[in-house]
């Protein structure tokens, strides 16, 4: 997420007030989760196991919970709890601001597009032109969405990220601050829902056609010309390339990647990145070849117990 300008160290740390090292007009040009982090941005970090992650990557302001040395080019912003922290700024830079009517006057719809009745469209939300919303769609705040889109009734665009830090109360939840974004010539099943970025955008691009009641999740980036099937879930932050295939009821974990043309069978359990135009199958998932063999090799066991008996 990126501000509207660009602030001073000092000023962001008199935001949070937190204590700062490096020079206090050294530019801040937004915050980012440590995945799409770029130069300028502020990543925040509260356990010592990712401290060097988040030293080393391409952030340039580290908000941390502990004094240590500062690299090369960079600056601290020292906090007693970054996670908090955190939110006040994405609370600062995006605040929730409540909706006056069901279509706000703020949102950009193009030329040959058609909204159903009972349809809700937040703040800022674009879309393009000869699109179809159905009935009882919600469109959050800051939404993107290209021309010819067709989304069907009940699909929810933008919801929070599912994201909590344990606390000894109960948990805390991460503000989001991002988007979703939708390019041209998708089409979205009934009761789907696509959560928004925390800092960046979820995305679907182009020509990717989703069944009913897909859940997407966080950050999540969806390439082209993608095939999903109903009741898939897929955690936060994973991305699939171009021209995958997903059957029906397929999970799959955060952080992962499915490479290009790949297929995923039914009921597959993703717990790994997987290889280019390759078939997996099975929970967890492997490929789909070897997956058949391990299956004809236990359907043998039965006759070599008989045996040893």
């Amino acid at each position: 997420m990126k501000f509207p300008q660009e602030h001073t160290l000092q000023q962001i740390a008199t935001i949070i007030d937190a204590q700062y090292i490096g020079d206090a007009n050294f530019p801040v040009l937004g915050i980012n989760e440590i995945h799409v982090v770029t130069p300028g941005d502020i990543v925040f970090v509260d356990h010592p196991k990712y401290y060097d992650k988040a030293l080393n990557s391409a952030a340039t302001v580290i908000l941390i919970n502990k004094k240590v040395d500062c690299p090369e080019g960079k600056a601290l912003l020292i906090s007693e709890d970054p996670f908090s922290d955190f939110n006040k700024l994405t609370q600062y830079f995006k605040p929730f601001k409540k909706a006056e009517k069901s279509i706000s006057d703020s949102a950009q719809i193009g030329e040959g597009t058609h909204i159903q009745p009972n349809t809700f469209i937040g703040n800022n939300v674009k879309i393009g032109s000869n699109c179809l919303i159905h009935s009882n769609v919600s469109i959050y705040d800051n939404a993107v969405i290209g021309n010819n889109v067709i989304i069907h009734s009940g699909t929810v665009l933008g919801g929070d990220a599912f994201y909590y830090k344990k606390r000894e109360d109960g948990f805390d939840k991460l503000r989001s601050g991002g988007r979703v974004v939708i390019e041209d010539n998708v089409e979205i099943g009934a009761n789907c829902t696509i959560d928004k970025g925390v800092t960046g955008d979820t995305t679907i691009k182009e020509g990717t056609k989703l069944d009913n009641l897909i859940q997407i999740g966080h950050d999540t980036v969806i390439g082209k010309n993608c095939l999903i099937a109903s009741q898939v879930g897929i955690a936060g932050a994973v991305t699939i390339e171009d021209e995958v295939t997903v059957w029906g009821q397929v999970g799959m974990r955060s952080g992962i990647t499915v490479e290009k043309g790949g297929v995923l069978m039914g009921q597959a359990g993703i717990t790994k990145s997987t290889k280019a135009n390759k078939i997996y199958t099975g929970n967890p998932a492997m490929e789909a070849r070897a997956k058949l063999k391990e299956l004809a090799l236990l359907r043998q066991l039965p006759k070599l117990l008989e045996k040893l008996k």
